[in-house]
């Protein structure tokens, strides 16, 4: 897959693509129907249209962390999902100062030269979001670019969003999120330094940032983990904590990820942690003996729940 930064001079490759467009941030079901009426749209490469930041992140820098997916999280799920062409557009003043008709003009025909474009109903662009995705539909018709709209998609208990997706990971409810993902949700990024406490316990574990993400809910959970990068890529298993770390006094909060039957360094390397069952809260123990025999029990309880996995 190839990822762009901008829309102007593309190679010629990189233009004429069917693009699905919009924040896709969770890449879940709803997104999903978007992405699959775009391939099957018409005979051109796949292409996804989406901003970084996100949007909402822009207008409101001091909002409380909402994001789902980090950037890296979301380009690797939509390569899974076949996507050739990342259109991974800076949002800015300048894209939020663009009329739905000089975006239509300046990005999606001359930039990205689109062959058809494929957004959900309730998508929405332009200066104070003022087209629609009826808009985008009479602009393609002007400007010679096919859009497809495609209905909200969901269950029985309402609409796969991103919203209901929050707030099942804010629960523990992982499986209730992974129904409307259509996936286990994952936490993605680079192993970094901590205090290295795990190791002293002779639980060494990897250690993740969470900056800018909605925070599941802190706790222990039971973890499938992709290592993505470096000598030692693999899957496997393991058990993560997730949280501020009680016993040791207030932190960020932050990952960190015991993996299974793994010796090794896996410092500045990239993993991907699926967040599968929640085991218990974060707690405070009595002292570091009650901490290490209860994480020997956690590990316990996460192999025994991932079994056949």
């Amino acid at each position: 897959m190839q990822i762009h930064r901008d829309w102007t001079g593309l190679p010629t490759e990189a233009r004429g693509a069917t693009v699905a467009m919009g924040n896709f941030d969770g890449v879940h079901k709803g997104h999903r129907a978007v992405i699959d009426t775009a391939r099957a749209a018409c005979d051109a490469p796949l292409g996804i249209l989406t901003f970084e930041p996100h949007p909402r992140q822009y207008f409101a820098p001091d909002a409380p962390p909402f994001r789902l997916m980090n950037a890296e999280a979301r380009a690797n799920r939509l390569c899974r999902l076949g996507v050739r062409q990342l259109y991974e557009l800076p949002f800015g003043a300048v894209l939020a100062g663009l009329t739905p008709e000089c975006f239509a003009r300046e990005v999606l025909v001359e930039g990205l030269g689109i062959a058809h474009v494929t957004v959900g109903a309730d998508f929405c662009f332009g200066k104070d979001r003022a087209g629609t995705a009826e808009t985008l539909q009479e602009l393609g018709r002007s400007m010679g670019f096919g859009v497809t709209i495609v209905p909200l998609v969901g269950a029985a208990e309402g609409e796969y969003s991103s919203t209901a997706i929050r707030q099942a990971l804010a629960d523990g409810r992982t499986h209730e999120a992974e129904r409307m993902l259509g996936h286990w949700h994952r936490i993605e990024g680079e192993v970094v330094h901590g205090d290295k406490r795990g190791r002293d316990f002779g639980w060494p574990t990897a250690n993740m940032r969470l900056e800018n993400l909605h925070l599941p809910r802190l706790g222990v959970y039971a973890v499938l983990v992709d290592v993505l990068t470096g000598p030692n890529r693999m899957s496997c298993q393991g058990v993560a904590s997730l949280g501020v770390r009680p016993m040791f006094g207030r932190n960020a909060p932050n990952l960190e990820v015991h993996l299974f039957d793994f010796s090794g360094d896996l410092y500045g390397e990239h993993l991907s942690v699926a967040l599968v069952d929640f085991l218990r809260d974060e707690a405070r123990f009595d002292s570091v003996d009650a901490l290490i025999a209860q994480i020997a029990s956690d590990a316990e309880d996460a192999r025994r729940l991932l079994a056949g996995r």
